[in-house]
């Protein structure tokens, strides 16, 4: 992908008609790399991956409460299952 296609606006890479998601550095229990909007799997919860800019950090909400919400820690991460893209599930 040409550089020149893809726009920054307020922080956020966007190039039309895709998503484009942030890798976040860390990777799951079986070695998969973890991405904004990722839901993974830890202790039979499901949990979805965000990056917070008000905190400047990434967090873990909760799939079926995103009131919940904690810092996605690399000891979260070796200890959870990378599922999908949020965009990939049916919710």
């Amino acid at each position: 992908m040409r550089l020149n296609s893809i726009e920054c606006v307020k922080g956020e890479l966007i190039k039309k008609n895709n998503v484009l998601l942030q890798f976040t550095g860390l990777l799951d229990k079986q070695d998969e790399e973890i991405y904004d909007m990722d839901i993974v799997l830890k202790d039979s919860v499901k949990y979805i991956v965000r990056w917070e800019p008000e905190e400047n950090a990434w967090r873990v909400l909760l799939l079926s409460d995103a009131k919940d919400s904690r810092p996605f820690l690399r000891s979260f991460a070796e200890e959870s299952i990378r599922l999908c893209s949020y965009f990939e599930s049916s919710h």
